[in-house]
């Protein structure tokens, strides 16, 4: 387990005194009327300052609940065209959100269960977040932009341990995160099904950006737009988190990040192999291509622009652009919020020591193909493997109505009512 040093426990507490003095808390996004209109991130909080004058906003910041409350990536068809839910889908999600709490038993004398709740009904109570319909938030409708002819191709050739009918036999058929390497970026930057912390560390000139789960992002920050861009990185020089430079634009900090690990997952040399921009277990809605199976390709021109602007004391919200116009067909913007929680545990991430996961599933197939062989076993294909299922949601949106099969269809939205009654 990580454990802050007592200098960084004051420091915080410091901070957090301070701001607590300094502005009553905010909420980062009002749901407007229109809830087909996304309003701008507000920029009128003033957050405190470091010692050298920089916005503070050092702290511990997990989007566990993003995770939680499945708020998807890409919009549900159910919502249309709205940014937002109206009152009646947010009663599900909050009916949900209070079930998700009640499984959290109490501990008695064998030490079963754990005092308290996850504190999810909280979060959606005192955010409005919680009524967004999804991550994305342009293109407009809410998914996210078709791939170009050639990033198809290069997509439907990829390699990882998520295809189907693909079988395991070397290293090069599973990808970065089957490796214990990196999630990719910015995939990194979103949710995932466990370890979600995110702790920003400033120093002068410095913002430091602590992913629990396989990365950290050390961003160097310039005295403005032009100088961290002339700072870029030779085009031969990668990294899997790529090349981040920031700037402050007032009180937001403008992070642009270039040089990300390029190249795709259709060749078998994994020492050119990129990793997905969103990793297999982001939370989209599904689709029978993209972005399933961790081949979506990145070129060397892909870059990212992220925005980290303060709404309230223990708020920031993130908008983050990512752009590769040679595999994807526009670029795509999210916008999601961090939540400070300075109780939030780091834990270690011990996935690549002792990591036998690749050579177990390398051994199981390779005896599988033997049975194929000798036609002890059907062949496998991708219309028999249950890796198919990989191509539909993981997540369910309970403001949607109940899971399909699980239930009566849900009501329409109001749009499609109107449009039954005309």
């Amino acid at each position: 387990m990580t454990r802050k040093g007592l200098a960084t426990k004051f420091a915080i507490a410091a901070g957090l005194a301070a701001m607590a003095i300094s502005a009553p808390p905010a909420i980062a996004q009002e749901r407007p009327d229109d809830l087909t209109y996304l309003p701008p991130v507000p920029t009128d909080y003033e957050p405190a300052r470091t010692a050298w004058g920089a916005p503070d906003l050092t702290g511990t910041w997990p989007i566990q609940r993003l995770n939680e409350g499945r708020i998807l990536f890409q919009r549900p068809a159910h919502y249309g065209d709205r940014f937002w839910v109206n009152d009646e889908e947010f009663e599900r999600r909050l009916q949900a959100a209070r079930g998700n709490d009640g499984n959290f038993t109490q501990a008695n004398e064998r030490g079963i269960g754990a005092s308290g709740t996850s504190g999810l009904e909280e979060w959606f109570l005192t955010t409005n977040f919680a009524k967004r319909t999804s991550m994305l938030v342009d293109p407009p409708d809410g998914q996210l932009p078709p791939l170009t002819e050639h990033g198809m191709e290069l997509f439907r050739a990829g390699r990882s341990g998520w295809v189907p009918g693909q079988a395991y036999d070397w290293v090069d058929d599973f990808d970065s995160w089957d490796r214990c390497v990196s999630r990719g970026f910015p995939a990194s930057m979103y949710p995932f099904r466990y370890n979600n912390g995110i702790r920003l560390f400033q120093s002068p000139g410095v913002v430091t950006i602590v992913l629990e789960m396989l990365g950290t992002r050390v961003v160097k920050v310039y005295d403005s737009k032009e100088e961290a861009q002339a700072a870029k990185w030779d085009e031969a020089v990668e990294a899997w988190m790529g090349n981040s430079r920031g700037w402050w634009e007032g009180n937001t900090l403008v992070i642009e990040t270039t040089n990300i690990v390029s190249g795709d997952s259709a060749t078998e040399d994994v020492s050119k192999r990129s990793a997905s921009p969103l990793n297999m277990a982001t939370q989209f809605t599904g689709t029978l291509e993209v972005p399933a199976f961790n081949t979506v390709p990145m070129s060397t021109v892909a870059m990212t622009v992220e925005r980290l602007t303060m709404t309230g004391p223990n708020t920031i919200v993130h908008e983050l652009t990512y752009s590769d116009p040679e595999i994807y067909t526009a670029p795509w913007t999210t916008r999601i919020e961090w939540t400070r929680d300075e109780d939030y545990e780091f834990y270690e991430y011990a996935c690549h020591e002792g990591n036998y996961m690749p050579r177990d599933y390398i051994s199981a197939s390779r005896a599988q193909q033997a049975r194929i062989a000798a036609g002890e076993e059907e062949p496998v294909t991708a219309e028999n493997d249950d890796r198919s299922r990989f191509a539909q949601p993981f997540d369910h949106d309970p403001g949607t109505g109940p899971r399909p099969g699980f239930g009566p269809p849900p009501p329409p939205a109001p749009e499609e009512e109107a449009e039954e009654d005309a």
